[in-house]
């Protein structure tokens, strides 16, 4: 196996202990995919603010208390009782609130392995003044320390960096932005003034 493989390899198995260990919270959810059965059960199913999920031929499942990887693992041994040998994938859902300079900012469910370039892409893409270099990320009003200049080359997955669902990533605006904006204020009252000037004399 090569470096660039085994290095793969083990981000995706350090993403994957991180989203196992996280516990779903009332608004995420589960995307369930069947791959050798035909039925309607497939799909994306969120949990009540109760903690329940309700599943297709299931019913409601109890969420609280356990992690995702004691969920996934109910579901399947479940569901294995109704269809014979199911091949089944379940992902998680979190909720990630991405604001300030991006086009389209607001609530998106992801699975954790995106990277936080897709992020920004599916959230419609940074503005002309963002800075991408400056991004926080949230936590309960606290703002996370991350370098996060190692993750903005799209080579590396949002479970990596930590990100947990309800977590809020916030793209900032160039200072200098701001200070050209205000030199078109400043320079506009200059030009009323001088109108001003010129209708007394």
């Amino acid at each position: 196996m090569s470096k660039l493989k085994f290095n793969l390899s083990v981000m995706l198995l350090l993403a994957n202990i991180s989203l196992l260990g996280q516990q779903l919270k009332p608004g995420d959810g589960i995307r369930i995919t069947f791959f050798n059965i035909e039925d309607s059960v497939k799909g994306n199913y969120y949990v009540q603010d109760n903690g329940m999920i309700h599943l297709p031929y299931l019913g409601l499942v109890n969420t609280r208390e356990v992690n995702f990887s004691e969920l996934r693992s109910n579901i399947i041994s479940d569901y294995s009782e109704i269809y014979r040998n199911p091949e089944i994938n379940i992902q998680p859902l979190l909720r990630i609130n991405i604001f300030g300079e991006v086009q389209n900012p607001g609530v998106y469910y992801l699975t954790g392995f995106e990277t936080l370039t897709d992020l920004i892409t599916i959230a419609g893409g940074e503005t002309s003044d963002s800075n991408i270099e400056n991004i926080s990320i949230i936590r309960n009003e606290s703002k996370l320390n991350v370098d996060l200049n190692l993750f903005l080359n799209g080579k590396n997955i949002l479970s990596n960096i930590g990100i947990e669902s309800g977590d809020k990533i916030y793209v900032p605006r160039r200072w200098w932005v701001g200070a050209r904006d205000a030199s078109i204020v400043v320079s506009g009252v200059a030009v009323l003034v001088a109108l001003a000037g010129l209708f007394t004399n």
